[in-house]
């Protein structure tokens, strides 16, 4: 069976178990990795709750044990806990650092989390970092063509690991971390959604003596509950329940706990209102956003004088800009929340949950600071379907079409094309981009006008619909 290259995508390998990601292709792709890493490398290997992830697992140590790198296993972790293995130095993660005394580094040289994110249970994939920087783009895209250039080859089996704990270190620096909160008077809802979050949340929440109630805790890579979607307003239901019950502030995560929904009795906080929550207590931060973000994030946080920058949708994207611009601070819609003021620059839903308990022990009432901002009626995420192979030539259509556009269409101000299309009009945008991960387009649309939000919806649809009709 030939490798597809489908399953090497923009920020991330994701495919379907045994059929796209099986011991052919993983074990090529630990292999090729390794040979990118370089050998005599360290590379620390973690993974959601899916039951095929220590499959894979095994299959990636092979690949990487053949080109030379030394595995250290960290066992079932949330993403934000395999990133932060490549802040800490190896005396603080291994038992005995003394059986990698050969090795020149101190640190990881890049840790790898198998992990299907909130894809459905039979999805699995892979998300990189190397020297601390994310491997995306058209690295994995590169390394894509050298697998499928040399797919036959075989690797033998060798699952020769070191065992590391990550976790432990990150409960400590959690817990010292916001010493501050700790016995915080607030009944506290979380969702894990049977992912990962509880590999480490409530030994946290239990060390700040927090008074909580915790769903669907127990990690369970079939998600026998509900969907670990937490921008799926369906899934919150049940945190909503139990909110209402007995709960003063409620979060829920996605499967790997990287991403975070925020729930008090009157509000679904979105990510880019969650921006404008932590950048309250930061002095004049540069705060980046995705193309999906609110106008009213970016103008309340200038207004503020704070920096904002809107760039493209992705984690991977966001933590690229956050080091080239220094930001303390990135955010999107979904929930991917980026802390560089004091922390390391990467998404932790975990992280963010603690911040925002900062926020409301500090005496920042979150209902009425959402309440305070602009009135703008916005569509959620709106999908259309198209296929992997014309989804970006769609998105070249429509920019030569707002060239010239039908005269019926509102009066453009200016376009950004910083990742598709979004188009400002004199009361509110319209987006247009193309899904890196998904063969669809992602449509957003705002006004301070609920008709005029309508309007420009409908008419980019039909610039959409002409679009496609010139392919």
């Amino acid at each position: 069976m030939s490798i597809p290259s489908s399953i090497f995508r923009e920020y991330d390998i994701r495919g379907i178990y045994e059929k796209e990601l099986n011991e052919q292709s993983v074990k090529l792709i630990g292999y090729y990795l390794g040979q990118k890493i370089g050998g005599n490398k360290m590379v620390s290997i973690g993974y959601d709750a899916r039951s095929h992830s220590p499959i894979l697992r095994d299959y990636l140590t092979s690949g990487l044990n053949a080109a030379g790198c030394t595995v250290l296993d960290m066992g079932m972790v949330a993403t934000p806990v395999n990133y932060f293995s490549n802040y800490q130095p190896l005396s603080v993660l291994m038992e005995d650092p003394s059986t990698i005394d050969h090795r020149p580094s101190t640190m990881i040289d890049g840790s790898i989390m198998i992990t299907g994110s909130h894809n459905p249970s039979e999805y699995n994939g892979f998300k990189i970092t190397l020297d601390k920087s994310p491997f995306f783009g058209e690295q994995i895209y590169a390394l894509g063509r050298e697998i499928i250039a040399d797919q036959n080859k075989v690797i033998p089996d060798n699952t020769e690991k070191i065992d590391i704990d990550v976790k432990t270190p990150y409960i400590d620096f959690m817990v010292k971390e916001f010493s501050a909160i700790k016995g915080l008077d607030k009944k506290i809802v979380i969702d894990c959604g049977n992912g990962v979050a509880d590999t480490v949340i409530t030994k946290i929440f239990d060390a700040l003596e927090f008074n909580y109630t915790g769903l669907y805790c127990e990690p369970d890579g079939t998600f026998p509950n509900h969907h670990p979607d937490p921008s799926e307003e369906k899934n919150l239901a049940d945190v909503k329940a139990a909110l209402e019950e007995e709960g003063d502030i409620a979060f829920a995560y996605d499967g790997d706990a990287d991403r975070i929904a925020v729930l008090t009795h009157k509000h679904n906080i979105k990510g880019d209102q969650m921006a404008l929550l932590y950048a309250m207590k930061m002095e004049n931060p540069t705060v980046i956003g995705e193309v999906k973000c609110s106008q009213v994030m970016y103008d309340e946080l200038e207004r503020r004088g704070a920096k904002a920058i809107m760039y493209k949708t992705g984690h991977s994207n966001l933590k690229v800009k956050m080091k080239e611009t220094g930001a303390e601070l990135a955010c999107e819609v979904s929930g991917h929340i980026f802390f560089k003021h004091r922390y390391f620059g990467y998404d932790d839903a975990i992280y963010a949950t603690l911040r925002m308990l900062e926020l409301i022990a500090d005496g920042i009432d979150l209902d009425k600071e959402i309440e305070a901002l602009p009135t703008v009626y916005s569509t959620e995420e709106l999908k259309v379907e198209t296929t992997e192979e014309e989804k970006f030539a769609i998105i070249d259509k429509v920019k030569e079409l707002l060239e010239n556009p039908p005269s019926d269409f509102p009066a453009i101000q200016n376009i950004i094309d910083v990742d598709g299309v979004r188009i400002n009009f004199e009361k509110g945008w319209g987006l247009v981009r193309a899904s890196n991960t998904t063969p669809v387009l992602v449509t957003r649309f705002e006004s301070t006008d609920e008709a005029l939000a309508k309007e420009y919806e409908e008419k980019v649809n039909e610039l959409i619909k002409a679009a496609k009709a010139l392919l």
